[in-house]
């Protein structure tokens, strides 16, 4: 599925019919159907709620759809500007919400967001599908890529070209109709696995608390984490004590400043444990999962590995040129960190050197 965030333009709504109760309407009341008006339009999360995203994902989906019809139906022979730039200024509202929504579920979540997340994750999935895999549009972006030096384009313009051209290729759009849903099919599993991965991994952080009730435990931490730490076990209902999280303003100060080794060592496996507990979050069985698919995709593309599928659109280009890079790096980084660990046990003498230190 390609996904482009593009710039927030102003965007029409329907009308609806007054409501008896005096009411505005939903789409009026919904900041994604209109400018944020905001500083540089920045999302106003003030006035963003829950019930404002199916509505704007469906609407970004159906303002979407219509816009590649456009494309689709118009009779002018392709070129740059009626194909490949009306397809780059396509799907704005989506973009709009989903910049929105994907990044508040991978810091803020809830039992609501998740839920929103599993309803609209398919629905996206198979919209991307539809366009990407659309054969009548995959034409057009093809007779522009196959004449981009022949239409006076300027190297920015055959760059984006090709761009497109590449990524519908990358989203099976030159497979025959059978391998075409058995893709889609994969899409929407990968979709729905890649968010209970980060569904489990947001429920770990969530059920981590490290509480400290003695005063001596929060020693070599700065006044700014402890007063934090105050602030969240006041939030949790422990009032008097200290509660430290795996989020990384209060995990990190942590590792680096106190004291006590112990708690450092807990907090430390309570962070790289995540997801690896046995426990309803846990993730091995969802990565394995998600590696069949993910390898099951990569030959259906015509690539060995998934690592072949991925690295082609990189700057590596490929497995060996990575490996190679990885090797020439391996023995000079090795020689750095055992020297540096090598000072590191000095200062800490009879004490092995751990992770947590």
């Amino acid at each position: 599925m390609d996904r482009k965030f593009l710039s927030v333009i102003a965007l029409s709504i329907m009308t609806l019919a007054s409501c008896t109760n005096n009411e505005k309407p939903a789409a009026e009341n919904n900041p994604f159907f209109s400018d944020y008006g905001t500083p540089f339009e920045t999302p106003a999360f003030d006035k963003i709620k829950n019930e404002h995203y199916i509505p704007a994902f469906e609407e970004g989906m159906k303002q979407q759809k219509a816009e590649i019809d456009v494309i689709i139906k118009n009779r002018a022979v392709p070129d740059f500007q009626n194909t490949i730039l009306a397809y780059d200024k396509s799907g704005e509202l989506l973009d709009k919400v989903g910049g929105v929504f994907f990044n508040l579920t991978e810091c803020l979540s809830s039992d609501e967001m998740q839920n929103i997340a599993a309803e609209i994750m398919p629905k996206m999935s198979a919209h991307g599908d539809e366009i990407s895999m659309n054969p009548l549009l995959f034409e057009k972006i093809k007779y522009v890529y196959d004449n981009r030096h022949n239409m006076n384009l300027d190297d920015q313009q055959i760059r984006v070209t090709e761009k497109y051209y590449n990524d519908f290729i990358r989203s099976g759009a030159g497979l025959n109709d059978a391998d075409k849903e058995t893709l889609k099919s994969i899409n929407e599993k990968l979709s729905l696995l890649s968010l209970q991965f980060g569904n489990n991994l947001l429920a770990e952080n969530a059920a981590f608390k490290l509480v400290i009730d003695n005063e001596k435990d929060l020693s070599g931490l700065p006044q700014s984490s402890i007063d934090a730490a105050a602030e969240q076990a006041k939030k949790d209902g422990m009032e008097g004590k200290w509660v430290f999280t795996l989020s990384k303003p209060s995990l990190i100060p942590f590792l680096q400043y106190a004291d006590n080794r112990d708690l450092r060592e807990k907090i430390y496996m309570g962070y790289v444990m995540r997801g690896n507990n046995d426990n309803t979050n846990d993730n091995k069985e969802l990565i394995e999962e998600m590696s069949k698919l993910r390898l099951q995709k990569a030959k259906l593309l015509g690539y060995e590995d998934y690592a072949s599928y991925v690295l082609e659109a990189n700057m590596a280009k490929d497995v060996p040129t990575v490996d190679k890079f990885l090797a020439e790096l391996f023995e000079p980084a090795v020689k750095v960190a055992k020297k540096e660990l090598k000072e590191l046990q000095e200062i800490a003498k009879d004490t092995k050197v751990e992770s947590w230190d």
